[in-house]
């Protein structure tokens, strides 16, 4: 959703938009980042110094409930902090790499199949779908495999390679109750 049609609800909503909202908006919109809230007030903190941080979380919480923000928590592969993007018309997936936290977005026919198959399946009407998938991206990967490498070459890995390596699922035996 662009910034305009999101003043345009705000308007609707009889919600003023400020000069310190209008920054906040345009930060999460334009910046092309998922930023969670300490790093929006820093940001928005250098086009207003006036900004404070309790307008920067009741403008979020404000934007979230009016469904014009989507609050996410991205694996929580950086804590429990949650980020924000505008709500946009068009599903995408978050792909999340585990190691280096890099966040790329994914669009396209699958995720629409997926939900007319889960519509279809249950009978369910879906009005919002998230969809994130973790794992490592191609330079984590390759960092791994390295480092993978150097610990087998110092005794310090079995030869035979891990379960993650193989991409089979690790498992292990269940302990016998006496």
């Amino acid at each position: 959703m662009a910034v305009d049609s999101i003043k345009g609800s705000l308007r609707e909503k009889g919600v003023r938009l400020t000069r310190q909202r209008q920054i906040l908006l345009e930060l999460i919109d334009q910046t092309g980042q998922h930023l969670d809230a300490e790093r929006l007030f820093q940001l928005a903190k250098e086009k207003d110094p006036k900004l404070n941080r309790v307008t920067v979380y009741r403008t979020l919480k404000m934007l979230k409930n009016g469904g014009l923000v989507d609050e996410l928590d991205l694996m929580h592969h950086d804590g429990d902090q949650h980020y924000y993007e505008t709500r946009m018309k068009q599903e995408h997936a978050h792909v999340i790499c585990l190691r280096c936290g890099k966040v790329e977005e994914f669009f396209g026919e699958p995720l629409q199949r997926l939900r007319k198959q889960i519509e279809t399946h249950f009978g369910f009407q879906i009005l919002l779908a998230r969809t994130e998938v973790g794992g490592y991206c191609a330079h984590c990967q390759t960092l791994r495999a390295l480092e993978v490498e150097q610990l087998r070459q110092h005794g310090h890995l079995p030869e035979e390679p891990l379960p993650s390596e193989t991409g089979a699922p690790h498992r292990t035996r269940a302990k016998r109750s006496a």
